[in-house]
């Protein structure tokens, strides 16, 4: 009987689940590999708490920083607070004092928030630091719902947490082309950097 002995875990994650993941990597030991889409480098919305204790601040936002648009729906982009500064910085994730490898992804389009800026601070900080496990990729006209390909381009929707519909933005053929390039990218950081070794293991039958 063969039995796969992996070392570690891989992590993907999309928009808030971006600030978690990067969490994971800082303060949980065995992951490995993470997947970075669209997120923030900072926590955001809720005090993150961890061993019974809190370890990160929330980033939060300004409704009044919101923009309508004809549709109705709102472009939330620059609503956030700004998390260099000092005030905000302990809900900065220390993602210098991880070991995991990461694949940061930003979409130039996104309308959520400022995904490339908050990429373009998480590698001036790993650079800083000295760490070269890492690798980032942008996408000129996709917007903020990168998914697997081949599924319906989504402009807009209701968003969960501020109870409203939102622009998410992107160009839909840019989008598409940048799923596609994506996914394939997303396959091969988890094959290159998650290792299984088949063992073989006596039937206990």
């Amino acid at each position: 009987e063969l039995q796969h002995v992996c070392k570690g875990v891989g992590v993907i994650s999309l928009s808030k689940g971006g600030d978690i993941v990067l969490s994971l990597a800082a303060f949980v030991p065995g992951v490995e590999a993470v997947v970075w889409i669209n997120g923030c480098s900072a926590n955001t919305a809720l005090p993150l708490y961890y061993k019974n204790r809190q370890i990160l601040s929330a980033l939060k936002f300004d409704m009044d920083k919101m923009l309508s648009t004809e549709s109705g729906a709102l472009v939330t982009k620059y609503s956030m607070h700004d998390p260099l500064k000092e005030e905000n910085k302990a809900s900065l994730v220390p993602i210098e004092r991880a070991s995991a490898r990461f694949l940061f992804v930003a979409s130039e389009d996104d309308l959520n928030w400022d995904s490339k800026a908050y990429m373009n601070e998480m590698v001036d900080r790993l650079k800083r630091h000295g760490k070269e496990n890492f690798e980032s990729v942008s996408y000129p006209g996709a917007g903020h719902c990168l998914e697997p390909p081949f599924g319906p381009y989504c402009p807009s929707s209701f968003h969960g947490f501020i109870g409203v519909p939102v622009l998410w933005g992107g160009e839909p053929k840019a989008h598409a082309a940048a799923e596609v390039h994506l996914w394939r990218k997303i396959q091969e950081f988890f094959r290159t950097h998650l290792s299984c070794d088949k063992i073989q293991i006596k039937s206990k039958l």
